[in-house]
């Protein structure tokens, strides 16, 4: 399995265009940043599948060269995607891929439901939306994948919805092949029994890193609820499973532009690394 890590930033990317936070000063005076968390996966190196879609695929796409159209004049390698939740940051990049063909969009029914997108995207003719239940799904290229329910956190724009089990989920991903897995959770309000079942054997683990600490947003801009009320895991807190999954190579993704671990030679950076984990970065390749 190939995995592209297109993009490796919370909603907003780093630097955050409205934030003046240390952390996006830092980035902006050193010209570097950041894009919306995305991945790309393919198990043969020709079908590639989005998870997620970020507002930022255009730019992802132009800097991934596995991913570049043809041979045909609009051919592109590219399948469909998963999504893990129905935010903005996670789909958004699904109307800028409105021309695609033959393209399948899988997610819970209740996440594709709920899919404002879809009223843009679908005049256009050339998606599939596929609701993706309990049972594994067999991916074109030779994986397979199955989606791992791990949070009710509904969307703003989604706040009068149902209040249902599936609205965020992971991913488990596999190789036919070689028999390698990814697991990839970058939205996790706890750690549920079937994540820690899901990360079992598995080669790499990417997670939701959005916080370092619970407190993280109060104490970097004064304001702002904490990072379990918005549904994310902090890195102090998921740290503490890594010894569980020790040949597993362990990676945050989905930085909030507040997280000190986002500098390189931060305490906090230190700290994941002591753990035996690592900060993902754009563009990384992992091969599986």
């Amino acid at each position: 399995m190939r995995v592209r890590v297109l993009g490796t930033a919370a909603g907003g990317g780093l630097p955050q265009w409205n934030c003046a936070c240390e952390v996006c000063g830092t980035a902006r005076a050193a010209a570097v940043g950041r894009t919306q968390d995305c991945l790309a996966v393919s198990g043969d190196g020709t079908a590639w599948w989005l998870v997620n879609a970020s507002p930022d695929i255009r730019a992802q796409l132009l800097a991934a060269p596995e991913l570049a159209p043809g041979p045909a004049r609009r051919q592109t390698p590219l399948r469909g995607a998963l999504l893990t939740s129905a935010e903005l940051d996670h789909t958004l990049g699904l109307a800028a891929l409105r021309e695609a063909r033959d393209f399948t969009v899988h997610g819970t029914a209740t996440v594709l439901g709920a899919l404002p997108v879809r009223g843009v995207i679908d005049p256009y003719g050339g998606f599939r939306w596929s609701p993706a239940g309990d049972t594994e799904l067999e991916l074109a290229g030779g994986l397979t994948v199955r989606a791992v329910p791990v949070g009710r956190k509904r969307p703003r724009y989604a706040a009068g919805a149902p209040d249902a089990g599936d609205w965020v989920v992971a991913y488990r991903l596999t190789d036919r092949r070689t028999g390698g897995v990814l697991v990839y959770a970058p939205c996790l309000a706890a750690w549920p029994p079937a994540l820690a079942a899901a990360a079992e054997g598995a080669d790499c683990v990417l997670l939701d890193g959005s916080f370092f600490t619970d407190d993280e947003m109060t104490e970097r801009t004064g304001a702002g609820p904490t990072a379990l009320d918005m549904g994310h895991l902090p890195i102090s807190d998921s740290l503490a499973h890594r010894a569980s999954y020790p040949s597993a190579r362990w990676l945050y993704t989905h930085l909030n532009n507040t997280n000190p671990a986002l500098v390189a030679d931060s305490p906090q950076r230190r700290a994941v690394e002591r753990a035996g984990a690592e900060v993902a970065a754009d563009g990384m390749l992992l091969e599986l």
